[in-house]
């Protein structure tokens, strides 16, 4: 497959980009720094921003699907307004672009722990990661109602750390997964593989799913 990547540079995203070329996939990166992205066999990078629609729309061109990791970083100080204006020019630009498939990184706030209770909303949701979580589950909350694409969102597990790629992991849709009564975690390099997964044998087109070990 062709796919574009989008916040390749970070956390989630690095571990996505090795994850497509371990199975030889091409990739077209955008980056706001190309010198940030090492060179490597399979990978094309293309200097642009998630902010710009017709740099997204330039990037997605030709390509059979986008992935979106983009995060502007936990410390920015704007993080709801960049998170959110980033996801709807993302849409935006893959939409222009002509192209459908679209798979979202988001993060495990909008899960729901109880009936019309989400992670976030909850007593013990860190401060420090809510307007990141308000933004993701906003820019959640606006992809439900896009029906020109064929777009998916993933929820981490509530715990999501560096470890090992197993290659396994269980799959939920609008709740935490657990293990016993503690949260779930995962891997960013099994989640990678699940996003990959999608990718190849799409099994939550718009919808949400999660994943844990």
């Amino acid at each position: 497959m062709k796919v574009t990547l989008i916040g390749a540079t970070g956390f989630v995203g690095s571990a996505v980009l090795s994850e497509l070329l371990q199975r030889g996939h091409q990739v077209t990166v955008l980056a706001r720094t190309p010198a940030k992205v090492p060179a490597q066999t399979g990978v094309t990078v293309v200097q642009g921003s998630a902010l710009d629609a017709a740099q997204v729309q330039a990037a997605a061109q030709g390509q059979d699907a986008v992935v979106s990791a983009y995060n502007p970083g936990w410390t920015e100080p704007d993080l709801y307004n960049q998170f959110l204006q980033g996801s709807r020019t993302i849409v935006e630009g893959v939409r222009a672009s002509g192209k459908r498939r679209l798979l979202v990184v988001g993060g495990a706030g909008s899960l729901f722990v109880a009936p019309g209770v989400q992670l976030v909303d909850t007593p013990e949701f860190p401060a420090e990661w809510k307007n990141g979580a308000l933004a993701a589950r906003d820019a959640l909350n606006e992809l439900r109602t896009e029906s020109s694409l064929d777009w998916t969102f993933l929820s981490p597990a509530i715990l999501l750390q560096p470890g090992k790629r197993t290659g396994q992991y269980r799959l939920g849709t609008e709740a935490p997964l657990m293990n016993g009564d503690q949260p779930g975690s995962i891997s960013v390099e099994d989640m990678a593989v699940a996003i990959v997964d999608e990718l190849e044998t799409p099994r939550h087109v718009q919808q949400r799913f999660t994943v844990a070990n």
